[in-house]
């Protein structure tokens, strides 16, 4: 007697087709966006902590988005203007660079957020894991204020052992508690490690902080721009980074960074058709 048992068809267990099978895996796919604080007084310093936070997460297997939009950057290439995805450099397996200066600016809507930036650069760059986004204090409240309002959003700071380094970190600190709400923070110390004000202007920031602005400094090291590049960041740092990481704002990919990875450039006039003949 033949067996009455409902077989499952081999189509109703699959997608319809690949590209549906890819949208179902990238929408649970998660970037995670990090705030890096732009010191122009200690601009220096900015490059040695991007570069050891990409070290540190690509020691982790992540790929890391640098987007900078400090005033030392360059602006984003013309291709970008219609496709954001022209603007990502491929450093390597492990790290792409966006030049963003003035680039947060053009996503202001009519209240002043910039927000919408963090969709547009999650379409762009849909196969990194890590976003960190360097510019001003004023800019960053822009972009993550109101999507971190109920986040453990926590941003970093950095600043070199110098009187000027230290009056800016202080100031961006007060930009970021007054408009962004932020009551903490991270700090990294860019002096050479026989420095011996160092460990001062750290506890003078977090004094001022607190007693002036009610602003806890959360964790603070030292890194030594002397040491070598290739040098793996020691324990203490890689701590600090898994935090920002367990800080950081988390965005959820969609169709649009979908239609990125399997079509990049396709929102290019030049590349659909001429715009005017």
């Amino acid at each position: 007697m033949a067996s009455t048992a409902h077989t499952p068809q081999p189509h109703a267990l699959r997608p319809v087709d690949q590209a549906q099978g890819l949208r179902q895996m990238f929408a649970t796919r998660v970037l995670r966006f990090i705030p890096v604080v732009a010191n122009p007084r200690a601009a220096s310093a900015g490059g040695l902590v991007l570069e050891r936070l990409c070290a540190a997460y690509g020691a982790c297997g992540l790929h890391t988005l640098v987007v900078d939009a400090s005033e030392q950057a360059r602006p984003p290439g013309e291709l970008a203007e219609f496709d954001l995805a022209e603007g990502v450099e491929r450093l390597s397996s492990q790290v792409s660079y966006m030049a963003a200066r003035g680039l947060p600016l053009t996503f202001a809507d009519a209240r002043g957020s910039c927000e919408t930036l963090l969709d547009a650069l999650a379409d762009a760059s849909p196969q990194s894991d890590v976003v960190l986004v360097h510019a001003p204090a004023s800019e960053l409240v822009r972009i993550f204020a109101r999507r971190g309002r109920h986040a453990n959003l926590r941003p970093l700071v950095f600043t070199n052992d110098m009187a000027e380094g230290l009056t800016d970190a202080y100031a961006a600190v007060k930009v970021l508690s007054q408009r962004g709400s932020w009551m903490a923070y991270d700090l990294v110390m860019c002096a050479p490690r026989r420095s011996t004000q160092a460990d001062e202007v750290i506890a003078r920031l977090a004094r001022c902080a607190d007693d002036f602005l009610g602003v806890a400094q959360r964790t603070a090291l030292r890194l030594d721009p002397f040491e070598p590049a290739s040098l793996d960041p020691d324990a203490r740092f890689m701590d600090m980074a898994a935090g920002l990481l367990r800080s950081a704002l988390p965005h959820t990919l969609g169709d649009n960074a979908f239609d990125h990875l399997v079509s990049p450039g396709a929102a290019l006039p030049a590349r659909q058709s001429a715009v005017l003949n």
